[in-house]
């Protein structure tokens, strides 16, 4: 099998198994071709949904919102390759914000989830019934039965692949262009022009209704967080892969999604305003200005894409309650397997039931689905949004903070790195993925040059651009709690929901005295001078000894930060798609230990715990030294050889009641000044 290098743009990047075959990783075409089977099929709902609320203007609001969709892209192609362990908002709000806001972000998008499952399938079987009528009075009950039937093969282990996408991709992108071109053969290009004008003619467009629209429309690009639950299955480089797919996604949904909006509803105003045809308003647009095999074609192809991207929906479902049963904040049945198949039915159960009682529930009418929808995707595109804002903000303080630290060092005739240089100079790695390694940052990664170097005007207003992004879609969502009641009473219900079963999960453990720590961080972000450094390990008997030195020495000297390294482990198997893959959440000993420390820290009253998981690497904790400066490094009294690079002014051995452990002490001479 062919090997798969390690990269060195993330902990889990640089430690992926090299035994997974090269073949089995998704490139730029498999990656848009599930997007866009994703996100192409909003297509098929969204006209008929839109209609109900904005009539001839749905056209308009989709082309608006596209502008915004383009902006989130961006945002989303650097999550891809930031956070390639995937989780896409679990991951990101937990890492950049908190863990209890990685919760609220797996309830969002479990919403999103839900509802996806939903309409998609149910969209399925309208256009299904296009070429069956007959199945039309039992499409709510057939959808039931779908639902089910997909419940069933994920039970069995039917694993969804990239290449089956690609081939309904390809089919719906094929047939969407076909019905344009089939239209604009029929229509002049004068006549297509004087569409625009007939949108306004009759609506008026207010404040209110602007926002209203363009907030509603979104519904048209959902589907867009698939790409970040593919991070763990892509070929490197992800920010090439991710760039390159997401680029694809625009063009095609670019060309079709708010042309066909428009054609749709302004040339088949009555069949959007009936409730019964405006679920087959794309096929029934190929059969009016083509002819019935196009209108077949349409019809089977979007009802066979849609089921697809209905099981795709189940699938992100389960893995987003089997990350949050890792975090703790589920409970850890969620993750048992049955025996049979070795799947998780418990979580699978979940994802399809669900979806089935929200059907019934609504009693199949897919308007209230539609309106319904708003709440778990803008919930999940704005803490995504602002999550990855924060981590931008912390990059630019760091190459603030590494210039800073340079410009000291000149002033003061320091040429050579050591006390006021940052880890920028520390040791290099070898040639990896043909390409020559750089400088290391605290992680043991290497240093990209726009993490540390002065930032140029293209991340500035890249940055900006994407703060503007993360109001736009901040407005949308807003603007939708107010203006779309059920969808926040739902989705409310259900985050509420999940975040109390969440919190009594948490307690139960806290009763228990084991006090979760649900996400550790594989970064160093900022500096804390005269802090408490403990080092844990995998396998050693000295960590409890470890953690009670440093609560100790963190009563008198402040902040702890709990470093805990770990050996490379290869997976036995290779990750699938949209598989969360987090080494920490599947590091039992480590949530362990890290649980111990929290409960030790929370005794003796340290308000600032930090939690960082790091692979080992060659002075991977002399680095980490360096960089944040601590007073006291606490090591098992019998590996304090190890760290011989760290030149302490003086060490201090402590008896625990579980053992001896060394206090590496250093007192920093002219500290650099902290860039806030």
């Amino acid at each position: 099998m062919a090997k798969e290098s390690a990269t060195q743009n993330s902990s889990y990047a640089a430690h992926r198994d090299e035994h997974v075959s090269k073949s089995s990783m998704l490139g730029p075409i498999l990656c848009w071709a599930v997007v866009f089977a994703d996100i192409g099929t909003s297509v098929y709902y969204t006209p008929g949904i839109l209609y109900q609320t904005v009539q001839g203007l749905a056209g308009f609001f989709v082309f608006l919102t596209m502008s915004v969709f383009v902006l989130l892209t961006l945002k989303y192609a650097e999550v891809t390759h930031r956070f390639p362990q995937g989780g896409g908002v679990v991951t990101v709000a937990a890492q950049a914000i908190g863990s209890w806001w990685g919760a609220l972000g797996g309830m969002f998008i479990l919403v999103d989830y839900f509802l996806t499952a939903a309409i998609s399938c149910l969209s399925g079987i309208f256009y299904l019934s296009v070429v069956a009528p007959a199945i039309g009075p039992y499409a709510l009950w057939i959808t039931i039965g779908v639902l089910v039937l997909l419940g069933i093969l994920n039970w069995i282990g039917i694993s969804e692949s990239a290449r089956v996408s690609l081939v309904g991709a390809v089919i719906a992108f094929v047939s969407d262009l076909a019905i344009l071109f089939t239209v604009f053969s029929h229509i002049s290009f004068a006549e297509f022009l004087s569409l625009f004008p007939k949108m306004f003619a009759s609506h008026s467009l207010t404040g209110y209704s602007l926002l209203a629209g363009f907030a509603g429309s979104f519904l048209a690009f959902s589907g867009l967080e698939s790409i970040s639950q593919l991070s763990p299955v892509m070929r490197q480089p992800h920010k090439k892969v991710a760039g390159q797919a997401l680029l694809l996604v625009v063009l095609t949904i670019g060309i079709t999604s708010p042309l066909l909006t428009m054609l749709s509803t302004m040339l088949l105003p009555e069949v959007a305003k009936n409730a019964d045809t405006s679920t087959q308003i794309i096929s029934l647009l190929a059969g009016h200005w083509g002819n019935i095999v196009l209108q077949t074609e349409v019809a089977i192809s979007a009802s066979a894409l849609l089921v697809f991207a209905s099981n795709t929906a189940i699938i992100g479902a389960y893995h987003v309650f089997m990350a949050l049963s890792r975090m703790e904040f589920l409970p850890d049945f969620i993750l048992r397997r049955n025996k049979l198949r070795g799947t998780p039915h418990y979580s699978i159960l979940l994802a399809t039931v669900i979806p089935i009682v929200v059907l019934i529930a609504v009693a199949g009418n897919i308007n209230i689905l539609g309106d319904m929808y708003a709440f778990g995707l803008l919930g999940a595109f704005t803490l995504t949004c602002l999550g990855l804002d924060i981590v931008r903000y912390r990059d630019w303080r760091k190459a603030n903070l590494v210039s800073s630290i340079r410009s000291y060092g000149r002033r003061n005739g320091r040429t050579q790195p050591g006390e006021s240089e940052e880890v920028l100079a520390s040791s290099m790695h070898g040639h990896l993925n043909g390409q020559a390694s750089g400088p290391m940052d605290a992680r043991g990664q290497i240093i990209h040059k726009e993490e540390v170097e002065p930032k140029s005007l293209w991340f500035k207003i890249d940055f900006f651009l994407g703060v503007l992004t993360t109001f736009l879609v901040g407005l949308a969502w807003s603007t939708n709690l107010v203006t779309k009641p059920l969808a926040t009473a739902f989705g409310g219900s259900v985050a509420l929901l999940g975040m109390g079963v969440a919190y009594v999960n948490y307690a139960r453990y806290r009763q228990k005295g084991r006090i979760p720590v649900p996400m550790a961080v594989t970064r160093i972000e900022e500096r804390l001078p005269g802090s408490v450094l403990a080092v844990l390990m995998q396998d050693n008997p000295y960590n409890d000894a470890v953690i009670r030195g440093a609560v100790n020495s963190a009563e008198e000297n402040g902040p702890v930060i709990f470093l805990y390294l770990t050996k490379y482990q290869p997976r036995e198997t290779a990750p699938r798609m949209m598989e969360i893959v987090d080494p920490y959440l599947e590091d039992q000993q480590a949530k362990a230990d890290f649980s111990k420390a929290e409960g030790l820290a929370l005794k003796a009253h340290i308000p600032t715990r930090k939690y960082v998981y790091l692979h080992q690497e060659p002075d991977i904790v002399s680095q980490v030294w360096q960089f944040v400066r601590p007073h006291d490094i606490v090591v098992a009294a019998e590996d304090s050889d190890r760290f011989k690079d760290i030149n302490p002014d003086r060490i201090r051995y402590e008896i625990t009641p579980k053992g001896k452990v060394a206090h590496l002490l250093k007192e920093w001479k002219n500290p650099e000044p902290l860039v806030s």
